[in-house]
């Protein structure tokens, strides 16, 4: 678990930390910009928690996964099969933003299926 813990630090950081460099400038509504943020500070959050992994910290991990998966599924899906760069006002190369949301996105499934599957450490 502590493979996935890291990563939902990292991706959480990243998720907010990309956001402001792609927006930084570019007008973009602040609604489109916090988006990312409600994603990612819950898994930067239960990242952290999960270093004593209880039921309800478990929950809570699962759920900061899932809400990412469901955050990035329109971003990722939505640029793939509509694209419009011009829509997508980036300080990022559009093709790059796609390939880093993608990532994430997959990623955050891989997360989401961790959390589910992985035994506790805490006994039954």
């Amino acid at each position: 678990m502590l493979f996935w813990r890291v990563m939902a630090i990292l991706l959480g950081s990243s998720l907010m930390i990309g956001e402001l460099i792609r927006s930084w400038g570019m007008g973009r509504p602040l609604v489109f910009v916090i988006d990312d943020f409600f994603i990612g500070i819950p898994l930067v959050l239960t990242g952290f928690l999960m270093a004593k992994d209880t039921k309800i910290r478990r929950a809570a991990f699962a759920a900061s996964w899932g809400m990412t998966v469901g955050g990035l599924y329109s971003s990722f899906w939505g640029k793939v099969f509509e694209p419009d760069p011009v829509a997508a006002a980036t300080n990022i190369p559009f093709n790059t933003l796609v390939f880093i949301i993608g990532l994430a996105y997959f990623i955050s499934i891989g997360g989401l299926i961790a959390s589910l599957v992985l035994k506790t450490r805490e006994p039954e």
